[in-house]
């Protein structure tokens, strides 16, 4: 790009922290050439972005409704935009700043946890020289992967081509009720709400929340801070057990499987599954697999149709299945999706997602006597 005639540099700083944009504003503000915006999250970003796109853009990688890495890919393959990130998660050389980079951000700067107010005073100069070497980057549309879509076939067969493991006269029948839940984009927020309104005795839970690898362990730290039920980033061979909720870790699948009578999580390396890893739909499929009609699947907020199959799969193995409606999701496209297959057999709003699951867990039981 070229700045001509005297227009300005527009700017745009995505940081979910307040101080952190006040500073960044007052320092790019001290450069005359420079007109500076910022946003809390991406989706908020985004908005201000198809109606004033900037020239520059300025990301933290750990924020609210959308991560760093998918919000930097967005970008490139739908409005290309220097990306420059300012992350106290990405020490230069890391993995996850290389991450970043290979999403095509064009420059990385790291941001220390503690004393962040000092730090970019200090580097005032490396931002400034950081956002104007950002905008003379030349960037081009990168196009979608041209790589296969996959589906779950990819990890798993298929339930109606897989007969259950029966490693034990006990296995045929594992005791246990699963509720199974599925989100992306918005997701950390509705799953927080879900949570909280579980009772300390529920089922087992577990959950795909579409998330880089760094983050699913703070997250699930965090939840497990704030609700009553234990939350845990999943380890391989977790045993489910009520009371507890298990979220797949970034970068791995997510599988339930039996374990002589009991029911245990198996965490897995593989392709991605409808773009993503962990998959919803590889969840999905493994818990109608394994534990059939004693389950519930919810498909909340997110983009996409991940979850969607999965979701069926669920619904013909017995399962009941339920979708968070439209006025409460930040975006729309995985329960809507999930919906117009038919895999649905009750939306409710997020509020009520919890009580519903456990009154259809509680229907099942029921029936089955």
């Amino acid at each position: 790009m070229s700045i001509a005639n005297g227009d300005a540099l527009r700017v745009l700083v995505v940081d979910d922290s307040a101080m952190v944009r006040q500073v960044m504003q007052a320092i790019l503000g001290t450069d005359r050439r420079i007109k500076v915006q910022a946003a809390a999250d991406p989706l908020i970003a985004w908005a201000k972005m198809e109606k004033d796109p900037p020239d520059v853009v300025i990301t933290d990688l750990e924020m609210p409704r959308m991560d760093g890495l998918t919000f930097i890919r967005r970008i490139m393959t739908e409005k290309p935009t220097p990306v420059v990130v300012c992350s106290g998660l990405a020490a230069r050389g890391t993995d996850l700043a290389l991450r970043a980079l290979e999403e095509g951000a064009v420059e990385v700067i790291t941001k220390p946890k503690v004393g962040v107010r000092e730090f970019l005073h200090e580097s005032a100069v490396t931002l400034l020289d950081a956002v104007w070497s950002a905008s003379q980057a030349q960037l081009k549309p990168r196009p979608i992967a041209a790589n296969p879509r996959l589906t779950a076939d990819a990890v798993l067969p298929r339930c109606d081509t897989m007969q259950p493991e029966k490693s034990d006269s006990q296995s045929a029948d594992v005791p246990i009720r699963v509720i199974a839940v599925g989100a992306s984009t918005g997701g950390t927020e509705a799953i927080r709400v879900f949570l909280a309104t579980l009772p300390t005795g529920c089922p087992p839970v577990v959950i795909v929340q579409h998330m880089p690898e760094v983050f699913t362990r703070a997250f699930a730290e965090r939840l497990n801070r704030e609700c009553g039920v234990e939350v845990a980033e999943a380890s391989d061979g977790d045993r489910l057990r009520n009371g507890r909720v298990l979220i797949a870790p970034g970068n791995r699948h997510m599988l339930v499987n039996r374990k002589g009578g009991e029911l245990v999580v198996q965490i897995i390396d593989g392709p991605l599954v409808s773009r993503h890893r962990p998959s919803v739909d590889v969840l999905f499929r493994s818990v109608a697999v394994s534990v059939g009609p004693r389950t519930v699947g919810v498909i909340m907020t997110g983009m996409g149709d991940d979850g969607a199959q999965g979701l069926c799969e669920m619904k013909m193995a017995g399962a009941f299945t339920i979708a968070q409606d439209e006025a409460s999701c930040i975006v729309f496209g995985m329960p809507r999706e999930a919906i117009s297959r038919g895999a649905v057999d009750i939306v409710a709003p997020l509020e009520r997602l919890a009580s519903v699951a456990l009154s259809l867990q509680n229907k099942y039981a029921g029936m089955k006597g």
